[in-house]
């Protein structure tokens, strides 16, 4: 290994662990602040719950803070290789940019290794860990759940249905005008609808069946199926299951939260999977395997940009860093537009063949200047 290999592969791991810290903190406690101070303040749980559930959505934010740091940290070192004319002096010495470059491109790899890795079996079980924590909290302290004039949802974590539910009072361990519904998540549920109206409704638990129901008073039922029907009821009292909280492994697990082979032996093995299901299924194996593939794409393009800017401009590399990285996510969610798999794989790819195509480009530029 030569001396100029260590010499920038250093600097670039070490650029490439500080970055990520740093993005890591700002999802944390930015983007994921949201989720961590309901938990905390209004339904007052455990240090220990919230520390759990810091910890279970940290590998989320490694799915795009290391190709984010990765890059941030390539487009930084080559611009002070640059600036300080070191470049030219390994040029100079007999080295090609290519060759310069190695360094960049083997660490590259490894990380996109480590990427694939992390998408594809610490991830899916980071996202069923963190909705565990609802159902821990539920058992733990149910009347926690229910905050008056604040709509809250997805109880039973279905992938056909979403619930909302919203109350407008509380005495005691009763709550006053109790409304939950249930609609339709996708369009093929469309006209399908359930709501319950209860004048008084309190929370109970089962430890026998390991459920939490709710307890209606002076109950109305009303559903609507597909064709328009509608169906009423009335009861004085009524106690149906709100939550099941049983193993989540026993549940049934959303696209996000299952292994590859999960996906591929639900696909292979369920013929009443709906086509919207299937698709999103496929959307997710593949797009594990492009978002890992991000780092190694970034690196044709950081090393020539990089050598475009400049020490004392240090803002416009990250600001090259940031625009690259939020181009590059946000092509990729275009994916959902298309009904069909040959456009879905296109979109979400196309950033890292057009990260290699604009790369190779940029470096024949570079060694001819």
């Amino acid at each position: 290994m030569r001396i100029s290999d260590r010499y920038i592969g250093r600097q670039v791991l070490s650029g490439t662990l500080y970055a990520v810290m740093v993005l890591g903190v700002v999802l944390l406690l930015g983007n994921l602040f949201k989720q961590i101070q309901p938990l905390l303040v209004d339904q007052k749980a455990p240090l220990s719950l919230v520390i759990r559930f810091v910890i279970s959505v940290l590998p989320l934010s490694l799915m795009y803070t290391i190709p984010w740091g990765f890059l941030s940290a390539v487009l930084l070192v080559f611009g002070r290789l640059s600036s300080d004319q070191e470049i030219t002096s390994f040029r100079v010495a007999g080295l090609s940019l290519v060759r310069l470059s190695a360094p960049v491109f083997v660490i590259g790899i490894l990380l996109s290794v480590l990427s694939l890795w992390l998408n594809i079996n610490v991830v899916p079980f980071s996202k069923a860990s963190s909705k565990q924590l609802i159902y821990e909290q539920a058992a733990r302290d149910p009347d926690s759940l229910l905050k008056p004039g604040v709509v809250q949802g997805d109880f039973k974590g279905d992938a056909t249905d979403v619930q909302k539910l919203l109350i407008e009072g509380k005495s005691g361990e009763w709550v006053e005008g109790f409304h939950f519904y249930v609609l339709p998540r996708t369009e093929e549920g469309a006209g399908e609808m359930t709501y319950v109206h209860a004048t008084r409704a309190a929370l109970t638990i089962d430890p026998v069946k390991s459920q939490l129901r709710v307890k209606l008073e002076d109950a109305y039922f009303e559903s609507r199926n597909r064709e328009g029907k509608v169906e009423m009821g009335f009861a004085g009292e009524a106690e149906p299951l709100l939550i099941d909280l049983k193993n989540p492994r026993d549940r049934k697990l959303g696209a996000s939260s299952m292994s590859n082979e999960q996906l591929r032996g639900e696909l292979a093995g369920n013929p009443t999977l709906s086509p919207e299901k299937k698709r999103k299924m496929e959307r997710e194996i593949m797009t594990r395997y492009s978002f890992s593939m991000a780092c190694l794409a970034f690196a044709f393009v950081a090393v020539p940009l990089g050598l475009q800017t400049r020490r004392r401009d240090t803002s416009r590399g990250l600001i090259i860093s940031l625009l690259i990285g939020s181009g590059y996510f946000l092509v990729t969610m275009l994916a959902d537009q298309f009904k069909t798999n040959t456009g879905m794989m296109l979109t979400l790819w196309a950033p890292n063949i057009l990260c290699v195509v604009l790369g190779l480009v940029l470096f024949r530029r570079a060694r001819f200047k």
